[in-house]
């Protein structure tokens, strides 16, 4: 399969760890010129960087905050100084709102309409900045590919608070009217919703909840960070020719409600 991606350069926020990190490292074996932003952890980010230049590829480490959405258009820049363009997003940075994933325990109303407005902003304005800053570097070029990380929560669910979800699911009208407004540069948008992914960050769930969880997928397991890299590569590269407007699901999303 030829990605055509010698060469083109790909930014790809919130790449420090998971997802993200995998998505570097299958960019960079493709011979890409990938920046990676991270927002506390510039370590983990060289690292990853580290591994993007040994796979083949030119790595270059920037910081980006989503909650400060200047940081954003500052982090574009930064990257188009370096290499004159952007051909690919990944735009895949996610603000939790604490230090993981919501807490299933509060209650819907219990949340300060505080936290939808930061939530909301950075997760779903915070998607549409990057976009907005990226386009006019690949209009001028004629093509570009922008892939969007969702979630499967924004179809099933969680219980708790309903900020995340909400925000997530908003991806998908950016990917569809996105489709619309670009296509004609040449610019193919698409969403991808993966399910429970096995990282570093999963380490803490109890094996008989993941092994239930796989029981109820196709394949009988659960996808990696390396699975859906490889599905954001595609959709990121020349091998895709004309997908667009698309939400893609990995096999984890079978497992569905996963709360259950």
């Amino acid at each position: 399969m030829d990605t055509a991606l010698k060469d083109r350069v790909v930014l790809v926020t919130g790449a420090s760890k998971g997802i993200g990190a995998a998505t570097a490292r299958a960019f960079g074996q493709e011979g890409a010129r990938v920046a990676i932003t991270y927002r506390d952890s510039p370590e983990k980010a060289e690292k990853v960087a580290s591994g993007v230049e040994a796979a083949g590829g030119q790595a270059l480490v920037v910081r980006l905050d989503l909650e400060a959405l200047r940081s954003v258009e500052e982090a574009v820049n930064t990257v188009v100084d370096r290499w004159g363009g952007i051909d690919v997003l990944v735009a895949n940075a996610v603000r939790w709102g604490g230090d993981g994933p919501p807490d299933p325990g509060i209650r819907f109303e219990d949340v300060p309409l505080d936290e939808w407005q930061a939530m909301i902003g950075a997760n779903l304005i915070g998607a549409a900045a990057q976009v907005r800053a990226v386009l006019p570097s690949m209009r001028s070029r004629g093509w570009g590919r922008i892939v969007l990380i969702s979630s499967s929560v924004a179809e099933e669910g969680l219980p708790g608070p309903g900020p995340y979800g909400t925000a997530k699911s908003g991806l998908y009208g950016l990917a569809r009217s996105l489709a619309w407004e670009a296509g004609w540069d040449g610019i193919l948008v698409n969403a991808v919703a993966p399910g429970l992914t096995l990282t570093d960050s999963r380490a803490p769930i109890p094996k008989f909840i993941t092994d239930k969880l796989a029981a109820a997928t196709p394949t009988r397991r659960l996808s990696d960070a390396d699975d859906v890299a490889k599905l954001v590569l595609f959709l990121g590269s020349g091998a895709n020719g004309n997908l667009t407007g698309e939400v893609v699901r990995d096999g984890s999303s079978a497992a569905r409600a996963p709360h259950i």
